[in-house]
């Protein structure tokens, strides 16, 4: 019968449940923290550069301002700080993940004032040095506001949290970009700077209205039984500041990385994080170049990337976090890993149409679509791993790592791409995609890569 290949109406009804997850104040309070993180990050690169453009500071200047980014690499170096100390007065009052979320986003309001105050063509260096205390500052965000997503939503959210930070962040970056050009274009640097500064006030009315994590107030009382490597056991029987010192860094630093090299499998996990969106990454890196040499204006890849790339990437997220909700973490890289691999597929169909607008969008669309889905079930993989007890600092290592995976191997990308045609180099980011996905059967075939079921959140939503 032709209704026959049409969903159930109890599919349908668990289908909308699945959704139903979205409108929970707890994963809707995760947007607005995904905004705040989002945007401060172009305004210390795209946005920035603009700036120094019209300043009529040099390209080399300019290039040399990228290394502005370095804190978003190394967030992992004093992550263990911000897990583990509590912020005097401000903790007792806002409790230890919120009080450092306050100050974080108060910081990144001051720093942001000060750097749209600032003069680029009169003193770059002061410019840049503001640049790189608005990125300190953010990356400090990005750690808690990781490690309060994670401790604040329960396991089945995870998927819907994903997909709603990123729904977020992008929405940041959009406003930071495109809306602080438009603002720039009629109002100057110092409003715009102004402006954004201004709308970091929507993290903090977020963390103001949404409570502490229960995991956390009570992470006081949990004792912390990983174990400490026998070598460094013997520096926390030391006397005095020096002890203690010992026994906070064997809590601190020491204990996140015993955690979860214990864990079994855990360097075929590590592997996987490289490798997962490798073939997704290879290729985005030289997309841009592929549709200009094709003959794409800038104007037509920015229309279509911004109306539906942006738009894609949106609803891939959505339908990931979903999918997350209604099939399992595992389930859902694995599906979305193969659409993420079949998508690069695309680019070889454009390499063979030439300059086609048509074949343009269809390629951006399927292939931001797949990777918003990747992402979504990608990021919900990465909160189950983490520990409640070290939630800051192994997230913040877990996501370094996926960044080096992502930047590093993907760097090849251009003298791969230097040495054979478009099809064939996007028919090799193909394949590439096959490591993450050989290392994900694995993984199901072997052992639960999913961490702790022992550590469910104590908190239900509200």
């Amino acid at each position: 019968m032709p209704f026959a290949i049409l969903p159930s109406r109890r599919t349908l009804q668990q289908w909308w449940q699945a959704c139903s997850v979205y409108t929970e104040k707890r994963v809707l309070a995760i947007l607005f923290l995904g905004f705040s993180s989002g945007l401060p990050l172009a305004l210390t690169f795209s946005t920035l550069s603009v700036w120094l453009s019209e300043e009529g500071v040099s390209k080399t200047s300019i290039g040399l301002f990228a290394l502005t980014g370095i804190p978003y690499t190394f967030k992992f170096l004093w992550s263990p700080l911000i897990d583990q100390l509590s912020l005097p007065w401000l903790c007792q009052k806002w409790g230890r993940r919120r009080s450092w979320a306050l100050l974080t986003q108060v910081a990144l309001l001051i720093s942001l004032l000060l750097l749209g105050f600032s003069q680029p063509n009169d003193n770059p260096l002061t410019t840049a040095g503001l640049a790189l205390l608005v990125a300190f500052w953010s990356a400090s965000q990005d750690i808690v506001i990781d490690a309060y997503r994670v401790e604040i939503l329960q396991e089945r959210q995870y998927g819907a949290g994903a997909a709603i930070y990123v729904l977020g962040y992008r929405l940041g970056m959009l406003l930071s970009g495109a809306g602080a050009l438009f603002l720039a274009t009629y109002y100057g640097w110092t409003i715009t700077y102004t402006v954004m500064a201004l709308f970091m006030g929507v993290g903090i009315l977020t963390i103001v209205l949404n409570p502490e994590p229960q995991t956390h107030q009570q992470r006081g009382t949990v004792l912390h039984t990983t174990p400490v490597p026998l070598w460094f056991t013997a520096w926390c029987q030391l006397p005095g500041r020096r002890g203690r010192l010992m026994h906070w860094i064997a809590k601190a630093v020491i204990a996140p990385f015993s955690d979860f090299t214990h864990r079994e499998g855990w360097l075929i996990v590590l592997l996987f994080i490289l490798f997962y969106k490798l073939g997704d990454s290879l290729a985005g890196v030289m997309s841009n170049p592929f549709y200009l040499e094709l003959g794409f204006s800038k104007i037509e890849i920015a229309t279509i990337s911004k109306l539906f790339g942006l738009a894609a990437t949106l609803l891939g997220s959505v339908v990931g976090g979903v999918m997350v909700s209604r099939l399992s973490i595992m389930k859902s890289l694995l599906y979305c890993g193969i659409l993420q691999m079949l998508s690069n597929l695309m680019f070889v169909v454009l390499a063979q149409s030439g300059h086609n607008l048509t074949a343009l969008t269809l390629t951006i669309a399927i292939e931001n679509f797949s990777g918003g889905m990747g992402t979504s079930a990608f990021v919900a993989y990465l909160s189950s791993l983490c520990n409640i007890a070290y939630t800051a600092t192994q997230y913040a290592l877990l996501s370094s790592f996926m960044a080096f995976g992502r930047t590093l191997l993907a760097s090849m990308g251009g003298s791969l791409a230097d040495q054979m045609s478009w099809t064939l180099f996007f028919l090799l980011t193909t394949v590439a995609a096959l490591p993450g996905l050989a290392l994900l059967w694995l993984m199901t075939r072997r052992f639960v890569a999913n961490p702790h079921s022992d550590q469910e959140q104590l908190d239900e939503p509200a």
